[in-house]
């Protein structure tokens, strides 16, 4: 069974800091992110799957942090679209970690910047759906930290479970009480924040799929309106896949995770929580906002160390070392690297890539007037590329739009392969 990663694209250079991109991307007429990132690299213990930046907490950087992050938000703002911020996520590492009179900080800078008490912006319907998501670890939630962040405007808690069974989550170094699940969203609930989410993930080496239902079996049974269900995926750089050379234990066997994966479909759709992206399953208009700004490749902010942003058909992401971003830079903005030009064949091609990735899809006539830009042999190949996964029932019938079936998230990121090696 295919693991469901985005695949790295195209060649990058650096570049200075953020500031020097943004000063090519022009302001007013309508233009601008909607959806700001921000990541808190604090984190409790590293655990052994994750290659997300982040470092243990010693508590001594909290507040150097902080300070620098809300004058890095300060020089972000102006590219923020006039009509305000839909979605703020918060992300890390373990945001929940973060000390709550910092998170008060924090939280009165962004307000000041991007009437986050209020919404996203000025007009009414946009106050209705705007969403603010912060990360959190079982172990954190406090009833101060969840009141200060409904205080703050935040509207969405995602918790990271991962298992339920002690064992597994001693095989992936996660040292939280199962038990504390629960007791994080009920938390979140006596505040008022109401809309939440749970991540899990399967697949883990020594796990059963009798255990993987228990594990979506305890998750709906707390109420929560949306799961987030991966595959575990060994990085090249973590502890796991160091574990999984030396022979510590052996990774899950395909067709049982090709199992975990169908049984996660069949046992959220019967609870009412259907797919909307490949490892995402929610109630019906609970889907996470944010996400669906990346995988719709709208464009994006990012603050703090290792945030990737995305604007005006540039890509960057400001540096992952917490000493360079606290210390370098300019004017507020964070030094950064991997930065990438605007280029219509790469940006076709992580249209592709995301835009199959979600239930919804992809306009296919869109698709192949972007195509047309990039060069006239492109349309046909696209087109070709689409028949062939139709005819092996990855693909939905519909011509107008090119749609993953269920057999077709099975091998989600081969299809999406095809479909970018079409791009050329």
């Amino acid at each position: 069974m295919a693991h469901h990663t985005l695949i790295p694209l195209f060649n990058q250079r650096p570049r200075q800091d953020a500031g020097e991109v943004l000063r090519a991307v022009p302001r007013g007429g309508g233009g601008g992110a909607n959806s700001l990132y921000i990541h808190v690299p604090f984190c409790f213990h590293k655990c052994h799957y994750c290659d997300f930046y982040s470092i243990v907490d010693t508590q001594d950087r909290q507040t150097a942090f902080t300070m620098r992050l809300v004058e890095e938000l300060g020089a972000l703002a102006p590219w923020v679209h006039p009509s305000g911020l839909n979605t703020i996520f918060i992300g890390g590492g373990t945001p929940s970690l973060l000390r709550t009179d910092l998170w008060t900080v924090l939280l009165d800078r962004l307000d000041a910047l991007f009437q986050t008490r209020h919404g996203g912006g000025a007009e009414t319907a946009q106050r209705d759906g705007f969403e603010f998501t912060v990360e959190c670890n079982p172990e954190t939630v406090s009833p101060e930290l969840m009141s200060e962040l409904k205080r703050g405007g935040v509207t969405r808690v995602s918790i990271g479970a991962q298992s339920f069974e002690q064992r597994h989550l001693k095989t992936l170094e996660r040292w939280h009480d199962p038990a504390n699940v629960a007791r994080a969203l009920e938390l979140a609930r006596a505040a008022g924040i109401s809309r939440q989410s749970i991540d899990l993930i399967y697949a883990v080496p020594g796990q059963t799929l009798v255990e993987w239902d228990q594990d979506l079996t305890r998750a709906l049974s707390m109420g929560t309106e949306h799961l987030s269900c991966y595959s575990l995926t060994y990085e090249p750089a973590t502890a796991m896949t160091a574990r999984l050379k030396r022979g510590e234990f052996k990774r899950a066997d395909e067709d049982l995770e090709a199992d975990m994966f169908e049984l996660t479909l069949a046992r959220l759709r019967s609870a009412g929580l259907d797919r909307y992206e490949v490892s995402n399953f929610s109630l019906p208009g609970r889907e996470c906002r944010h996400n669906m700004a990346y995988w719709r490749q709208e464009d994006w902010l990012a603050a703090g160390p290792a945030a990737s942003a995305h604007i005006a058909g540039r890509r960057w992401k400001n540096v992952p070392r917490l000493d360079d971003y606290l210390t370098q830079g300019a004017a507020g903005f964070s030094p950064i690297m991997d930065f990438e030009e605007p280029d219509a064949a790469r940006a076709l091609a992580e249209r592709l890539m995301t835009g199959l990735r979600v239930t919804e899809g992809l306009d296919s006539a869109a698709m192949l007037a972007k195509a047309a830009d990039v060069s006239p042999l492109v349309p046909n190949r696209l087109s070709q590329t689409a028949e062939h996964a139709r005819n092996r029932g990855l693909l939905k019938p519909d011509h107008a739009h090119w749609a993953l079936t269920d057999a077709g998230f099975l091998v989600a990121d081969t299809v999406a392969l095809e479909f970018m090696e079409a791009v050329g």
